[in-house]
């Protein structure tokens, strides 16, 4: 029995490629082509963009996109094993299809993408958060990538949406919610994957926004946020000592207490606490 695009179902592409997932490279298979497609139409319109997919495994969201309509999709898998796979997808859509046996951690994907481009993965969990923070602090801003629309765990999900005063509000809420629209699209139960993980998943679309919506020198607020939450349970005056000199001054100049501790601060405030620090 073959697919809408005449390929075998991916467990028949798993089964005749050796394709068993690894905890290692922090995989788990989605098969089913009807949820990969609705992922790839979360997107929005792939007609006139090139699409880089990390971690893209057997393929089945590589068809999705492509099924879509994707101008061309460049694909970065680390396994070798999975190679073979995709390639059988690049005979079916010619041209359309670049298979990267690659790191994507280690290369520079805008060497072989023409803008725009939009990033949709469901992303290797042992790389998500890592790849994430690198494309929402690039050198510039506006960056290379218009949207992002990426699988994580479901907790790490819930994270980037977290607003002040929540638990799981922190780094990963600021550094998305300061340069992007970001909003949780699609949750999906473990028994959606092969093999099933122990937690949920669910996918998030970032839309890039022109500007910041706060001014901030992206270092100095990265730095200054890391060490707020790596001490969440301190007040800031404690948590921030040795961010900069004089730190309770410059906590009171940006219009925070230093007794307040960094879940209670909002994206606003900590850019105005990130200009402060940066006049030392």
């Amino acid at each position: 029995m073959t697919s809408f695009d005449g390929l075998p179902p991916l467990r028949d592409v798993i089964e005749r490629h050796g394709l068993v997932a690894k905890k290692s490279l922090g995989q788990n298979f989605l098969l089913d082509l009807n949820l990969t497609s609705k992922i790839a139409r979360l997107a929005g319109d792939l007609s006139k963009c090139d699409v880089l997919e990390v971690g893209p495994g057997p393929g089945g969201l590589t068809r999705g996109l492509l099924a879509e309509g994707a101008r061309k999709v460049l694909a970065v898998e680390k396994d070798s094993r999975a190679i073979a796979a995709l390639d059988e997808i690049s005979a079916i859509y010619p041209g359309r299809l670049e298979v990267l046996n690659a790191d994507a951690l280690e290369i520079d994907p805008l060497e072989r993408l023409t803008p725009p481009v939009r990033i949709i993965a469901n992303l290797p969990y042992n790389i998500g958060t890592e790849l994430l923070v690198r494309w929402l602090t690039p050198p510039s801003w506006p960056p290379y990538w218009s949207s992002l629309t990426l699988m994580f765990q479901r907790e790490v999900a819930e994270r980037i949406v977290a607003q002040p005063g929540s638990k799981k509000y922190g780094r990963l809420a600021i550094l998305s919610q300061w340069r992007t629209r970001a909003n949780i699209v699609m949750e999906l139960p473990p028994e959606a994957f092969t093999p099933p993980p122990k937690i949920h998943s669910a996918v998030v679309h970032f839309e890039a926004l022109p500007k910041a919506r706060f001014e901030a020198d992206p270092k100095v607020l990265e730095r200054i946020v890391a060490a707020g939450f790596n001490q969440r349970r301190k007040m800031l005056r404690a948590s921030l000592k040795g961010a900069a000199p004089e730190i309770e001054d410059r906590l009171n100049a940006a219009g925070i207490k230093p007794t307040d501790r960094a879940e209670q601060i909002s994206v606003e405030g900590w850019c105005a606490l990130a200009r402060e620090v940066a006049k030392t």
